[in-house]
């Protein structure tokens, strides 16, 4: 079959490819940047890919004319705290309007279970999209999910941070409310298994894993399932704002993924029945089976994709290639150059930079100004990174997006999304002669941006000189 894959470079959208591409399908992925499809050259290769923004109206002849089936996992929940069911809804309509002049049978549609009498607004707006898209030309399979649990998913790395860090919680009392997780390895079978599915077509069915829980034996079960115990009291004094600050600086979430997530909370998320379960005979998971998978990939460095990789995860949302030519006139610059006897090994320690590696000089000092950032509202240092030892285009790195990573032409390329007045480049290279340079750039933003950068000069001597050195070593 040929299939359009909206979303190509979300959470979802990654683990799905893969598995499409194994299946012999021919895939074309839309994504709003190509230059951050987060794939490697053989997967490349063997995909189409077209840049599409939803939110902008639809271009005729745009999308091939002799698609089969498309998968709609486009939202913009963790981009907005205000008008997103606006966006979400305005991305449908617009998708519905590509999709008129094709010969499209099937549009797979993942979204949220909403059994719930009182919905919240994220929940709404996800049943709103679901009612638009039945107004398409094209038979439509709704799979309604409500916590996904997987290496890389928001939920998942929320629950985690809480557990790992806090041995012992205050929790307001939304951490009562019941929900049903399902595995994410479930999900993508769902998605792929109604594949094409007459079945399925024109029809709802909610997805569910085996287990309905409280968030808070969520909490717990997972302390157990790590072998440690947590303590947790519920109080009733927590409000939803306040809640999500608690999220947003314990956890690697940002805020107003929190806001919105809290928001859902709120709200039961319990599947009403199986019935497409028994239909595919799927068996799905149990939330401890969940967690386990989860860590499996994990421990063996396999994660897939990673919520924090989302552009909306940081405060950068506009296209990379606009940020690759560094600028040379009206910026400040801290330049770093050493001579290196192997580049092979050099260019590995580069592309091993941040996250559990850190960054090779005064990691301490790192992370002073990652907690920095979090109290001034910006991404701090928790989002880590995806691979140990792989980097993409438009990959989260700690508090910078990685703008260009050519392993072949030895040069990575980062831009800054702490808070800053102004904007900041970090750059590796090694030209020809062996010689690797290491630049950071700084464009100030008016007098506050400069007396910024000559404010933290002296340690900019020592981490920046202190990091070339052992990134340089053999």
């Amino acid at each position: 079959m040929k299939i359009l894959l909206t979303g190509a470079n979300g959470y979802i959208g990654m683990r799905l490819l893969p598995q499409l591409l194994d299946a012999g399908h021919k895939v074309i992925c839309t994504v709003r940047d190509a230059s951050r499809l987060s794939v490697d050259k053989e997967t490349l290769a063997k995909i189409e890919v077209l840049e599409i923004d939803f939110l902008q109206h639809a271009v005729e002849g745009k999308i091939p004319k002799d698609i089969d089936v498309a998968y709609f996992l486009i939202h913009s929940m963790t981009s907005s705290t205000k008008d997103f069911d606006e966006m979400e809804a305005t991305t449908a309509k617009n998708f519905n309007a590509y999709l008129k002049n094709t010969n499209i049978k099937q549009v797979i549609y993942l979204s949220g279970i909403v059994n719930d009498k009182n919905l919240s607004k994220h929940l709404w707006s996800r049943k709103n999209v679901e009612e638009i898209l039945y107004k398409g030309d094209f038979s439509l399979t709704v799979l309604r999910a409500g916590i996904i649990v997987g290496s890389g998913s928001s939920s998942f790395e929320i629950i985690r941070d809480l557990c790992e860090k806090l041995p012992f919680m205050i929790t307001p009392k939304w951490v009562l409310t019941k929900t049903q997780p399902i595995a994410i390895r479930d999900v993508i079978t769902f998605l792929t298994e109604v594949l094409g599915n007459k079945k399925t077509y024109n029809d709802s069915f909610d997805i569910a894993g085996s287990d309905i829980l409280t968030y808070k034996e969520m909490l717990h079960q997972y302390a157990k399932a790590r072998g440690f115990k947590n303590w947790i009291v519920t109080v009733p004094v927590m409000t939803p704002k306040l809640s999500s600050y608690w999220l947003y600086f314990v956890t690697s979430t940002s805020y107003k993924l929190a806001l919105n997530l809290v928001d859902s909370m709120k709200i039961e998320v319990i599947a009403s029945d199986n019935r497409l379960a028994t239909l595919l005979n799927i068996k799905p998971h149990s939330y401890i089976e969940a967690i386990d998978m989860a860590f499996k990939k994990i421990e063996q460095n396999l994660v897939m994709s990673s919520w924090k990789d989302s552009m909306v995860s940081g405060r950068f949302n506009q296209n990379l290639e606009k940020y690759i030519q560094v600028p040379k006139y009206g910026v400040l610059r801290d330049i770093q150059k050493l001579k290196v006897n192997d580049s092979s090994r050099v260019i590995k320690k580069i592309w091993e930079i941040g996250g559990k590696t850190g960054w090779y000089y005064g990691n301490w000092l790192w992370k002073i100004r990652g907690f920095m950032d979090k109290l001034l509202g910006g991404v701090g240092l928790r989002r880590g990174r995806t691979h140990p030892d792989k980097i993409f285009a438009g990959d989260a790195l700690d508090f910078w997006r990685v703008l260009l990573a050519d392993k072949k032409g030895k040069r990575l390329l980062l831009f800054a999304e702490m808070k800053l007045p102004g904007e900041a480049w970090l750059e590796f290279k090694i030209d020809e002669n062996n010689v690797l340079h290491q630049t950071a750039t700084f464009r100030p933003r008016g007098l506050k941006g400069r007396l910024y950068w000559y404010s933290i000069v002296p340690l900019h001597y020592f981490i920046f000189g202190g990091m070339i050195r052992n990134i340089a070593k053999s």
